[in-house]
């Protein structure tokens, strides 16, 4: 049981003593708390095995806040845009059109992949966006 106390005091302080700071990036408080977490069930399996069950439910519950901390920080949905402008290059790659494409080309082809990506059809919202200004760049509006 001090080894409880003593892990439980380890995590208070990593997480951050003085007022709210955290000592760890997300990225890093992600892996730590993934690795922590499985530590915490191996320990549950072990202590369960021999017997200990209250100390083993203890140390799953504690795998499963650390689980669920991982996942509350992971970064949501999709890679952001790029702030920059988009390249012709990257515009024609995005829409699948030739150097030489017509503006009917260009909307035929981003008429095509939007009715697979659009949001209402399954598509994402971050799909579409690419989208739109992959058409936008080429035909210069």
């Amino acid at each position: 049981m001090i080894y409880l106390a003593i892990g439980a005091a380890l995590l208070w302080f990593l997480i951050g003593v003085g007022r709210g700071q955290r000592i760890f990036k997300r990225r890093e408080w992600r892996l730590l708390s993934g690795a922590f977490a499985l530590a915490a069930f191996a320990g549950a399996a072990y202590v369960g095995l021999r017997g200990g069950w209250e100390i083993s439910i203890v140390l799953v519950v504690m795998g499963l806040w650390l689980l669920t901390t991982a996942r509350i920080n992971a970064p949501s949905g999709s890679a952001p845009l790029s702030s920059g402008a988009m390249s012709q290059d990257e515009a024609r790659s995005i829409l699948g059109v030739a150097v030489d494409a017509t503006p009917q080309d260009i909307r035929a082809a981003y008429t095509r992949l939007m009715r697979l990506a659009h949001p209402d059809k399954g598509g994402t919202t971050g799909l579409a966006a690419q989208l739109n200004a992959a058409r936008d760049r080429l035909l210069g509006r």
